[in-house]
């Protein structure tokens, strides 16, 4: 596979002031950050059940692990995002046997996605999405589809170190508009982007 092109955020950063307020960046020991990572690699996999690369993935739809230093999230039946350090989505996708009905699609450039992290992570997807996010329906690990705003978003809860943490990833098209809006839904609760 060849090299991408370089890469360009749809997201204006770093802020220097929201809502007319001048923003202090903080590190991850703030309550509750949210962080650019549409750089990350990102590719889209689809994959019939009577494939070789189905078995591969071997993630079900709604779940998701590591692999090598890749997050691979069943979102779809039969389809799968992969994220992580371009050298190893682009290894562990090469590994893939893509005889029969099988895709492989980068979706780095096409895609935006933030890290919302912290305790009040969920309280501040509530506010924007319908979906339930207590623990006993998205635990660590859970890959879920919803509307975030209005916005078709793909969203997969990736805690780091016990913290909850959710990847929320939409169509480059909309970055700029769901990072300012998850921002606003977080000010009551201290966000701070990074």
């Amino acid at each position: 596979m060849a090299e991408s092109p370089a890469f360009e955020s749809p997201v204006s950063t770093p802020y220097v002031s929201y809502g007319g307020v001048p923003i202090e960046p903080s590190g991850p020991g703030s309550p509750l950050t949210l962080q650019d990572h549409s750089s990350t690699t990102k590719f889209i996999v689809r994959a019939g059940s009577e494939t070789n690369a189905f078995r591969q993935l071997s993630t079900p739809f709604a779940t998701s692990r590591t692999e090598d230093g890749v997050l691979i999230a069943g979102q779809r039946p039969d389809e799968w995002f992969l994220v992580g350090r371009e050298q190893a989505v682009r290894a562990l996708a090469g590994r893939l046997d893509r005889t029969g009905h099988v895709s492989l699609i980068d979706g780095t450039h096409g895609r935006a996605m933030f890290r919302l992290t912290g305790a009040g992570s969920a309280l501040v997807l509530e506010k924007l999405c319908g979906l339930d996010w207590n623990d006993h329906m998205t635990p660590d690990g859970a890959a879920v589809s919803g509307s975030v705003a209005k916005v078709t978003c793909d969203i997969v809860r990736n805690d780091l170190d016990g913290v909850p943490s959710y990847l929320i990833s939409c169509d480059r098209s909309f970055g700029q508009y769901l990072f300012d809006v998850i921002l606003d839904a977080g000010q009551e609760f201290g966000i701070q982007p990074l």
